[in-house]
């Protein structure tokens, strides 16, 4: 037989196999979970199932309701959960580290009388990383900038930045939170105040003649701002509803650590290190605030400091990528 001829056949019959699979048995079909829907997807060319993501019917953020009937109320809010939804690395790393932090959090939002759903604020401030640090110089958590931070008593100075401190910055934020609710009547608004300023904020009001936030036209920042702490609120409380399948042993495990009170120099901090039973690196993390980088000393002076040292190292395996500020600090 011609050996042209059987390359010929056997070509012709590789193509009719990829043919008949392709027509006949190469499809997935799947049924989401209300079965109002069965879509038949080719294996070769999925296509994506987008849908609109989910708004509870009533909605609260710090004991205050959330007007979702209004139009612009509802579209807001529903930008921001398709903005935070769908930035998908992410938002899987808040929901996996956000409990590393949250207890000590939480504990002083509730000693301190201030709405638990603050903790929201500060995810969309520093995506809850202690070391952000945005390109005009707000850093920590809660994002002071360096005159705020020393108004509200976080020390900076060659050794120390206490606007890292997870448990000083979350009491200065508490403290003017407070008094922004104070002036203005409404948790919500002392939430916006947070991003524009209470003058500012109150300046708007006055002008504009109304006293609700829902009322008010801001700039676009200040606009989005509550809509996204609200968004962050929805997703990380309910994340298998927009879609996020995260088991809590998938989580990382909140710090666990004793502290240590110093109130003399330090003059080689991994040693000293050591003696906590612990490593230098460790106390970077568990102490985002200290600020020296080279000389591996704590000049403590006249004041003294806690010092928060691991008890356990195991479950550490992911850390902030820049120990000394990250400065992919979340956009508003």
């Amino acid at each position: 037989m011609n050996s042209k001829y059987i390359l010929s056949a056997l070509l012709s019959f590789v193509i009719f196999s990829c043919q008949y699979q392709n027509e006949s048995g190469s499809k997935d079909e799947v049924k989401f979970q209300d079965e109002s829907h069965v879509v038949v997807l080719d294996t070769v060319s999925k296509a994506q199932h987008i849908t609109s993501l989910p708004i509870p019917e009533n909605l609260s953020f710090a004991r205050e309701r959330v007007p979702l009937e209004r139009n612009d109320v509802r579209e807001a809010l529903e930008y921001e959960l398709m903005v935070n939804s769908f930035r998908h690395s992410k938002t899987l790393k808040l929901i996996k580290t956000i409990k590393r932090w949250s207890p000590l959090i939480l504990e002083i939002l509730e000693n301190e009388n201030v709405p638990k759903d603050f903790i929201y604020l500060a995810v969309a401030e520093s995506e809850f990383n202690p070391n952000a640090r945005s390109y005009v110089g707000a850093m920590g958590m809660w994002q002071f900038m360096e005159a705020t931070g020393k108004e509200y008593g976080l020390l900076k100075n060659k050794y120390v930045d206490m606007r890292r401190d997870p448990e000083l910055s979350t009491n200065a934020a508490c403290k003017y939170l407070k008094g922004a609710q104070s002036l203005f009547s409404s948790w919500t608004l002392a939430a916006a105040s947070y991003n524009c300023g209470r003058s500012g904020l109150l300046r708007t009001m006055t002008k504009q003649g109304v006293d609700d936030f829902y009322d008010l036209h801001l700039n676009t920042e200040t606009g989005r701002y509550i809509y996204r702490i609200i968004a962050f609120k929805l997703i990380l409380e309910n994340p298998e509803a927009y879609g996020y399948f995260v088991s809590e042993e998938e989580k990382y495990a909140p710090f666990e650590f004793t502290e240590v009170e110093v109130n003399k120099d330090i003059d080689n901090l991994p040693e000293f290190a050591k003696e906590q039973g612990t490593t230098y690196k460790m106390l970077r993390i568990y102490n985002p605030w200290f600020n020296n980088t080279s000389s591996y000393r704590l000049n403590v002076g006249r004041k003294k400091y806690m010092i928060r040292v691991p008890l356990s190292t195991k479950d550490i395996s992911v850390i902030d990528s820049n120990i000394e500020g990250d400065s992919s600090v979340a956009d508003n």
